[in-house]
């Protein structure tokens, strides 16, 4: 099947001029003084915020060198047929002074906004650059100082991407299916399993036509004398439609609360070895981490390993909090703005394989979006995980199952990474005892 069509529109390339005042501001500092920051709308997607640079009102500024990422916004398929109709609104609104909000207040003073009109219409075929220059500053309240200008780059990229979406939560050893349109193909399986099965405290897998399978079990909590010390012993391998394992996510680090807690700390996180097959055996691949932040959320640290086989060394290529309450999205995004290009791609395609026809050396210089990953809450009854992939990163069917073994261990995180004094289900530990 071919990917779906994705595209990105990336704003960078920033820069302001403001004259220097006859008379100063009533504060008595002018904007030129002061740090200044823009945030960035674009079709109803959340703000982006950014620092923009002064320059002086001589300079000969060009936005001809290489784009530097500010931000960037992805607008699926769907996305691009709804605002085809109409050209959309790129908005950027400068503030002087220090980002943030004191006392629920924002602590920058607004200095004006500037407006691009984009036609997304045909972007996902080929890039299309909207805008490359100065723009007036339109002034707010008349607030914003006469003559200010803002430089600002905004172009389209092309950037299609595979989309798989797991048919039950991961540990039901669901059919991982690929979306293309209204289309929905099968293409992988998973298995969940837990070395410790005798451990009734440890998350285990059910039948994927069992109908309670559900993250409201999870909310159950234990006595004192029945809460868990650790969470061990925990993988999902992917199989390809053939019955053949094409990736592993294993627990190699125990999850445990933190002394004096009933949580995992970021101090001693739990660990993921997201392991492909190779030579007749299975090589490590990537590293995840989890761990809960003080307060609501989950954090994910995913580590990509190195291939002695490529000389390649590894790199801490995604960082990130979810939601524990409401979930959210895990993304590994190269871009300017997100990894600062940090990081070579995560596809190791094997030579000859070539199974979607986007076969990418291994380990390529890469930047922009790698993968994302949706994450429920909690709270949640159910969690099917979403994965967007980049094709540039998938030169085979394990290029993509590796991704697939990678959200997979994501979303048990979650679980695993919940209060110690909630009891997990223990479904498969009793059907044991029976068999």
């Amino acid at each position: 099947m071919d990917p779906c069509h994705f595209v990105r529109i990336i704003v960078g390339n920033l820069a302001l001029k403001i004259p220097v005042a006859s008379k100063p501001a009533r504060s008595g500092v002018h904007p030129s003084s002061s740090p200044c920051y823009c945030k960035i709308r674009l079709a109803g997607l959340p703000s982006q915020t950014a620092v923009v640079p002064l320059v002086p009102p001589e300079s000969a500024f060009s936005g001809d060198q290489p784009m530097s990422v500010a931000a960037s916004f992805d607008l699926s398929g769907a996305d691009l047929e709804r605002l085809a109709a109409k050209p959309i609104i790129l908005t950027a609104k400068i503030y002087t002074g220090c980002r943030g909000a004191t006392c629920g207040v924002n602590s920058g003073r607004l200095l004006g906004r500037v407006s691009v009109q984009l036609d997304v219409k045909g972007a996902e075929a080929r890039p299309w650059l909207f805008h490359n220059g100065w723009i007036s500053v339109g002034k707010e309240g008349q607030k914003s100082p006469p003559h200010a200008q803002l430089h600002l780059a905004a172009r389209a990229d092309p950037d299609p991407r595979f989309v798989f979406e797991f048919g039950a939560d991961p540990e039901c050893s669901p059919q991982v299916f690929q979306l293309q349109g209204s289309m929905r193909q099968p293409v992988f399986t998973c298995a969940f399993s837990c070395r410790n099965a005798d451990d009734r405290f440890q998350r285990t897998r059910s039948t994927q036509t069992d109908p309670s399978c559900s993250r409201s079990w999870l909310g159950s909590f234990g006595s004192d004398r029945e809460r868990a010390k650790e969470r061990k012993g925990w993988s999902v391998t992917v199989h390809d439609l053939s019955g053949s394992p094409v990736a592993l996510a294993s627990m190699v680090t125990p999850f445990v609360p933190s002394p004096g807690s009933d949580k995992v700390s970021r101090a001693n996180p739990g660990a993921w070895l997201v392991l492909r097959p190779g030579d007749g055996t299975w090589k490590p691949w990537g590293r995840l981490e989890a761990w809960r932040e003080r307060g609501d959320g989950l954090g994910l640290r995913f580590e990509l390993l190195p291939d002695p086989s490529v000389g390649s060394a590894g790199a801490m290529i995604g960082e990130s909090t979810v939601s524990s309450a409401k979930g959210g999205k895990f993304c590994i995004d190269l871009a300017g703005c997100g990894g600062g290009g940090r990081a070579a791609s995560p596809a190791g395609s094997p030579p000859g394989s070539g199974d979607y026809g986007y076969l990418v050396s291994p380990f390529h210089s890469s930047r922009g979006f790698v993968m994302s990953s949706t994450v429920q809450g909690e709270r949640s009854k159910s969690s099917r995980p979403t994965v967007e992939v980049g094709v540039q990163h998938v030169g085979c069917a394990e290029d993509a199952a590796a991704f697939v073994a990678l959200a997979a261990a994501i979303d048990l995180s979650m679980d695993a990474c919940r209060l110690f004094s909630c009891r997990l289900r223990k479904e498969l530990g009793r059907q044991q005892d029976q068999s």
